[in-house]
């Protein structure tokens, strides 16, 4: 065995780097892996490099806050893995991960997954043409390198990531050819009945109505109720065409489409271990099933940050330092008295910033065509299959998810059904009229990530074995 500690972190986004903080303040030993090459996650992304940089002003201050929390992780006292694989997790929480071509493997008294989130995957005619990205992928390109699109983009989709990112870019100096918004035209109706609560986060409430007045002020052209838009060239993206909630048919020259229909929780790695997961209906996704500390149903396995359940980066971090606390009482080095008298203000903390969340999700729902696409779109890339072949076989039988994977391959591609699993699910749902909840997700097998066998080999045997 290479390691043994008392807590293993997957993941250096704000819910990892606050548990790591918070469990090695109580003397616990911990790891933390991480697949990227600094700390931040996500919404941090290459925060210590660009937090005091023009980069960091544009981005702005919640994201330069990051840099402080990433600071006192580097001086935490846990062992931090960068570029660093997990692609299997065994009984026993036995971790195998790789990083620099070699493979190790550490056992872990317990276990943190702090994964995050992911886009929702979006499927629609023409999303797999060069020239269609996510928003998500774009922010990343700011975030990284500063990166602006030279040309006009093009952006669709709906949701506080989707007005954040056209602030940021006309910050940039970038410009926007038009905003196709698929949000309902009743958004607002719907998330009323949710302001009261949302009310004690007044000052997001009125960031985000910043955002939409510069979208307004910049001249940006919005389309709005859009509910189908497809993207169309032949080796590459040049037209986007649309019909916009007055029923009138546009198209427009186009080089670059950024897509975003809102973000699920990252379950493959919880999945995989087989922990119980849920239908979250309001957030149309599933999520793990975790008591008010972020334990699982796996004993020693905690699950914190938008991998828990999407509620943004604030209460990531809050999540993170609660199932710390957990942990802590959990190997001893803190009474579970102690423990609830510390977790009682981060409780509160935790409760103020999920105020917001049901209105969010209440205003901005992903567009029905999500979940139930044309037969001519591809819904997994990696196997390049139709919406139209996943019908087909749906008719064989009443199969579920995994039965479809083995009947065409589905969600076994490169990407482990990370971009089809929902899809799939929701046109299975959709065939035999029962609910997305019954008809449920893959079967995550390992390994989680591409290993070679190269990295196979550079196993220790004789090492795991003593």
């Amino acid at each position: 065995m290479n390691r043994k500690v008392d807590l293993l972190i997957v993941g250096a986004g704000p819910a990892g780097m606050q548990a790591a903080i918070e469990a090695c303040g109580h003397g616990l030993d911990v790891m933390v892996a991480d697949d990227q090459p600094e700390p931040g996650g996500q919404i941090w992304r290459a925060v210590e490099r660009r937090a005091g940089q023009h980069t960091g002003a544009i981005l702005g201050e919640e994201y330069r806050s990051g840099a402080e929390v990433a600071r006192h992780f580097r001086r935490c006292g846990a062992e931090y893995r960068p570029l660093t694989q997990v692609w299997q997790i065994e009984q026993g929480w036995h971790v195998y991960m790789t990083r620099n071509e070699k493979a190790s493997v550490v056992q872990a008294d317990n276990i943190l997954l702090a994964t995050g989130a992911q886009e929702r995957p979006a499927p629609f005619p023409g999303w797999t043409l060069p020239g269609v990205m996510t928003v998500g992928a774009a922010q990343i390109a700011l975030k990284v390198s500063s990166q602006v699109p030279a040309e006009p983009v093009w952006i669709a989709g709906s949701g506080p990531l989707v007005l954040l990112y056209i602030k940021q870019l006309l910050d940039a100096g970038g410009t926007v050819a038009g905003w196709l918004d698929t949000s309902p035209a009743d958004n607002w109706r719907k998330g009323m009945p949710h302001l009261f609560p949302a009310l004690a986060k007044w000052r997001d409430l009125r960031k985000g109505y910043s955002w939409l007045r510069a979208i307004r002020k910049a001249g940006v052209p919005v389309y709005r109720n859009i509910s189908e838009f497809r993207a169309e060239g032949q080796d590459q993206l040049s037209t986007i065409a649309f019909t916009d909630g007055s029923g009138a048919d546009k198209r427009f020259p186009a080089g670059l489409l950024l897509v975003h229909e809102g973000i699920v929780p990252s379950i493959h790695m919880s999945r995989a271990i087989e922990c119980e997961h849920v239908w979250v209906d309001s957030q149309r996704c599933f999520a793990p099933l975790l008591d008010n500390w972020g334990a699982s149903s796996q004993p020693g396995v905690y699950i914190a940050g938008d991998g828990a359940g999407i509620a943004g980066a604030r209460a990531a971090g809050w999540r993170g330092r609660i199932a710390a606390l957990a942990i802590a009482a959990r190997a001893n080095k803190l009474s579970q008295e102690q423990a609830d008298a510390m977790a009682v203000p981060l409780r509160r903390q935790l409760a103020a910033e999920l105020g917001l969340r049901p209105m969010l999700d209440a205003m901005y729902p992903p567009r029905p065509s999500t979940a139930c696409p044309s037969d001519n779109t591809i819904v997994c890339r990696c196997e390049e299959l139709t919406a139209g072949d996943i019908r087909a076989a749906a008719k064989l039988g009443q199969p579920g998810p995994n039965q479809i994977k083995s009947f065409t391959r589905a969600g076994m591609g490169p990407c482990q059904g990370r971009q089809c699993g929902y899809t799939i699910a929701n046109i299975l749902a959709e065939a035999q009229e029962r609910p997305v909840a019954d008809v449920g997700f893959y079967r995550i097998r390992p390994p989680l990530k591409p290993l070679t066998l190269g990295e196979l080999a550079s196993l220790d045997e004789q090492g795991e074995s003593s």
